[in-house]
């Protein structure tokens, strides 16, 4: 036989094989790199109202129809999040016409390096932060939490600019407003990094913050991980109606089938994002606007929360 006259069967499905076996992983790449493309330029920039009406059970008729916007996880200065970005936040939840506002922590955002994340450098100053946040109106007030990014950084500093333009912040401590002639409670909490571990005696702390007063009970913390610690055997009154709570981000990616890969909770997807209830109390939990690790967002876009409150019986 002839030197290059014939090949053999072998060689000729190793061709046949790999052209498709190479187109196929031209177009994984292809998607792949779109989708990365798609979750770091495009779905950051959205903002999306997330209007709702959340059931709470147990909830005063008097309070049927308060609406509270929720906001969480700005992350100043994070993917897409600039001083336009916070003041169009601003002007978007006005136009809402809340009743109450309150403000779920992580204003700050730290930047990447090598060292700890206490000594790195914020990627916007907290007091631009502030400045471009500033001008939020509601009947009730604009109440303010902590999260576990702005301890990193300085909770003395971030809780000092946001007061600084007129917002109440509340760390282990209660405010109570008049809603159609009945009391409502707002227990703001530390970070759950600040209180954990010690379990019991967050839940003993927070039933001696309340023991002075009466009303229904919303208790604003960073972290939905808090809501085993103050309800269920640990229950810190039977006020409790409603828990807000940001953190998570939603996961920033979300997968079919698989959901969010990664989720900063220790209870995994299960207080992921949005409305939950357990041990008869309600938690609502915003995807939040910012990025923090990666810069990335897939079908959990930045969002503003709405909720309308509904008594249910």
């Amino acid at each position: 036989m002839r030197a290059g006259a014939s090949t053999s069967p072998n060689n000729r499905l190793l061709k046949a094989v790999s052209k498709p076996l190479t187109l196929l992983i031209a177009v994984i790449a292809i998607a792949v790199l779109l989708l990365l493309a798609y979750s770091y330029f495009i779905e950051p920039r959205k903002l999306v109202v997330n209007a709702q009406e959340l059931p709470v059970k147990g909830l005063d008729p008097a309070f049927d129809g308060l609406k509270i916007v929720a906001i969480g996880d700005i992350h100043g200065g994070s993917n897409y999040v600039t001083e336009e970005r916070i003041r169009e936040i601003v002007r978007l939840t006005n136009e809402q016409q809340p009743d109450l506002i309150v403000l779920l922590g992580d204003y700050v955002t730290q930047g990447y390096s090598f060292t700890r994340v206490r000594e790195r450098q914020l990627k916007m100053p907290m007091k631009t932060v502030a400045d471009a946040l500033s001008g939020l109106h509601a009947r009730f007030g604009v109440y303010a939490i902590l999260g576990n990014h702005d301890g990193w950084y300085n909770d003395g500093v971030v809780a000092s600019e946001l007061k600084r333009v007129g917002y109440i912040v509340l760390q282990n401590e209660v405010a109570s407003i008049e809603v159609n002639g009945r009391p409502l409670r707002l227990l703001g909490l530390k970070d759950h990094l600040e209180l954990a571990p010690r379990w019991n005696q967050v839940s003993a702390d927070a039933k001696q913050l309340l023991d002075d007063g009466e009303g229904q009970i919303i208790v604003l913390e960073h972290s939905p991980d808090i809501l085993p610690t103050i309800t269920g055997d640990l229950c810190i009154s039977p006020d409790l109606r409603l828990i807000l709570a940001a953190h998570t981000h939603g996961g920033q990616v979300w997968l079919p089938v698989i959901g969010a890969p990664i989720v900063p909770s220790s209870y995994g997807q299960k207080y992921l994002a949005g409305h939950v209830r357990e041990n008869d109390v309600d938690m609502f939990v915003t995807t939040g606007i910012g990025t923090s690790v990666l810069p990335f967002r897939f079908l959990v876009p930045p969002e503003i929360a709405v909720l309308t409150l509904r008594s249910e019986q």
